[in-house]
């Protein structure tokens, strides 16, 4: 055998730009790697709270000059960000294990709507990647001169890979690397906002009479029905506020314990954070009467306002509080890489989409969905040149279709379990308030932006809902095919594998432990008929040359299990029962058998660590395991499916060990 080298220059490399691995069996490693409610506010609320940077100003906008009606856009806006957050509470209540809005339409509607609000989200996530990004860099190349534009989308895309290599290290590690521009942001938004307020106190009585004036003058030109529409139309176009919400409740598995209490403080950051910086932004706009100005935000008008007199230090403020708008969007980014890799999770773990999205990195993250996210988002990033203008268009509808749904699923469940649940009126109508606000955005936004190039949105998810469809069919039909192959298990009250007939009794006298006699390692999933097929392989081409039997199964933690360490007990006490069902099958024949379980995130990397110590207790050893064989290979088997025996017989014959793999045709 081999002796084992060193890490190679790829292995060392990687441990310097993603770090080292983490151990999941460090009894501290949820505590270390999970975020209290203030990092989660960051990691999860700032795509929220950094949409103050344009949803107000949009709103105020689509008002067309009807300035004062901008107070009831904002009691409106901020109402509604109360009732969503308070819904979501309500969904983190009901699911503790997280899901979000895929796993509420799945579990409370039905697996197939849950379907399509997944899709949804995921293309919503890889939108808030890119348009936080393009925005962001939009932004800061708004203070250079003109020639260096020529610079902006490259800089967006190194942006994207730095924020993709972050994420692959942790959670933890890029939310705390990103946290002192969350604080900047809100200190210094919260100090323009607060003198704002403090300095025009007198002007309240004022506002108030501009209201009554601007509403009867409005409905003098436009009717009753013409302002109600005004007014609603402003309130839809600035529904990219409400972007964000939903990411607590999807993100539930790596907050602190307890998880709910966790959840609840979140979110009750994020809505007051969010309906201060509304209120406070559009209250502001009336104070100074801001006008949009080519080629500035009208933040950056009503910034400018506001600290007039100041002289240097307030060109320096405004400066550095556009400076933090610009950095948040970044941090925005951050909802879609923690967000979209948890949905791809759940999604996998139903087979929606390949099952390898469920996998963890060494490091413990979703590294195929952080990866697919920021691919999908660079992709999407040079495609649109980085426009800002054309994304908007692409932005904040496909959230709609998963906050709407998620809504729908809540009124139900609260309706059909009435007779058992307290005070299940007042839910009932927070979800159904919600479900009603969320449904008519929804249709706003489509109806608004389908023209503008909203349909490309609805066409990409449609698209989605599509490949995903066609993954499902391939993963069901793979399901009833192996699932024949289980009707060769012994029958109820039998311990032997009558459909083989080939596997016989050990006949020998002396059947005492020899560990210097031929030994079989088998490799197997679970106690299923590619494990038996596999069996009666052995002696089909043996016979009964094996007197030994060892099972190795290799229990893996996906995000599925990786939740708290109650579940990988669990998984470890599921790996150990199925295996002793086959040491138990081969004593009845006779032989010698024992079963050595291991568990870790790579079945392949875990089988590797263990084979020296199997071959030095029993030398004549040789490995075997059943791979399943489709009637057409093709393509895209290869990656719906983990080919973990053909990355394991690699490094066997680089150990010198003797693999063989057994096909088994389906």
């Amino acid at each position: 055998m081999k002796p084992s080298q060193g890490p190679s220059i790829l292995k060392k490399l990687k441990q310097v730009t993603i770090g080292k691995a983490l151990n999941p069996f460090d009894p501290k490693i949820f505590h270390n790697i999970s975020l209290i409610a203030l990092f989660a506010w960051v990691g999860l609320g700032a795509d929220a709270l950094s949409s103050s940077s344009y949803g107000p100003a949009e709103a105020f906008i689509a008002l067309q000059g009807h300035t004062y009606l901008a107070v009831f856009v904002a009691l409106g806006t901020a109402l509604t960000v109360l009732i969503i957050t308070t819904s979501y509470s309500q969904i983190a209540e009901l699911f503790p294990s997280g899901g979000g809005g895929y796993l509420v339409a799945s579990k409370l509607l039905s697996p197939e709507l849950g379907m399509i609000s997944g899709c949804a989200l995921l293309i919503d996530y890889v939108l808030t990647i890119t348009l936080s990004i393009a925005s962001g860099v939009e932004a800061l190349f708004s203070f250079f001169p003109g020639e260096w534009r020529i610079f902006q989308l490259s800089t967006a895309v190194a942006v994207v890979l730095v924020l993709i290599v972050l994420n692959l290290r942790g959670v933890k590690e890029s939310v705390t690397v990103l946290i002192p521009i969350f604080i900047l942001f809100v200190v210094t938004h919260l100090i323009m906002l607060v003198y704002a307020f403090a300095t025009h106190l007198a002007s309240f009585p004022q506002i108030g009479k501009g209201i009554a004036k601007d509403t009867i003058s409005t409905m003098q030109d436009l009717g009753f029905f013409g302002l109600i529409l005004l007014v609603l139309r402003s309130y839809s176009m600035g529904a990219g506020t409400y972007t964000g919400i939903e990411a607590v409740s999807n993100g539930m598995p790596m907050l602190r314990d307890p998880k709910v209490q966790t959840a609840k403080r979140t979110m009750k950051l994020m809505a007051a954070s969010l309906i201060f910086m509304v209120l406070g932004l559009m209250t502001c706009y009336l104070i100074y009467s801001v006008t949009a100005q080519e080629g500035k935000t009208l933040n950056a008008v009503l910034f400018e306002d506001i600290v007039q007199g100041w002289g240097m230090p307030g060109y320096y403020l405004v400066i550095l509080t556009l400076v933090s708008e610009a950095s948040l969007l970044f941090v925005a980014s951050q909802t879609g890489f923690i967000g979209g890799p948890r949905v791809l999770a759940n999604m996998a773990l139903d087979k929606w989409v390949p099952t390898r999205f469920a996998t963890l990195s060494d490091r413990l993250v979703s590294q195929n969905g952080i990866l697919i996210m920021g691919g999908s988002s660079l992709v999407l990033m040079i495609l649109t040149g980085g426009s800002v203008q054309f994304l908007l268009v692409l932005y904040s509808i496909t959230v709609f279709v998963t906050f709407s749904l998620s809504q729908a699923g809540m009124v139900r469940y609260w309706w059909n379990t009435r007779a058992v649940v307290k005070k299940w009126e007042k839910r009932f109508l927070i979800n159904g308030i919600g479900f009603i606000l969320t449904s008519f955005i929804l249709i706003s936004m489509v109806l608004v932006k389908f023209n503008e190039g909203g349909w490309i949105t609805l066409l990409i998810t449609g698209a989605a809902i599509a490949t995903v469809l066609a993954i499902k069919q391939h993963y069901n039909l793979t399901g009833k095919m192996t699932k024949k192959l289980d009707n060769v298990l012994p029958a109820a009250g039998s311990s032997k594998l009558e459909a083989f007939p080939e596997v016989v009794e050990n006949n020998e006298k002396d059947k005492s432990f020899d560990p210097k006699a031929k030994t079989a390692v088998v490799l197997v999933n679970g106690f299923n008929g590619i494990g038996a097929y596999t069996l009666a392989s052995i002696f089909k081409s043996f016979g009964t040359g094996f007197k030994n039997y060892i099972f190795v199964e290799v229990g893996i933690i996906d995000a599925g299990t990786f939740r708290g360490s109650t579940e990988v007990r669990d998984l470890q006490k599921k790996v150990k029962g199925e295996l002793d069902r086959y040491a138990d099958l081969m004593k009845s024949y006779g032989y010698y058998a024992e079963s050595m379980t291991t568990t870790g995130i790579d079945a392949a990397e875990e089988i590797t660590k263990i084979a020296p110590e199997i071959i030095k207790r029993f030398p004549n050893t040789e490995f075997f395991g059943g791979q399943l064989v489709f009637p057409k290979s093709r393509v895209i088997s290869k990656w719906l499916h983990n080919y973990t025996l053909l990355a394991l017989e690699k490094r066997f014959q680089e150990m010198r060990i003797t693999f063989r793999i057994i096909p088994i045709k389906v």
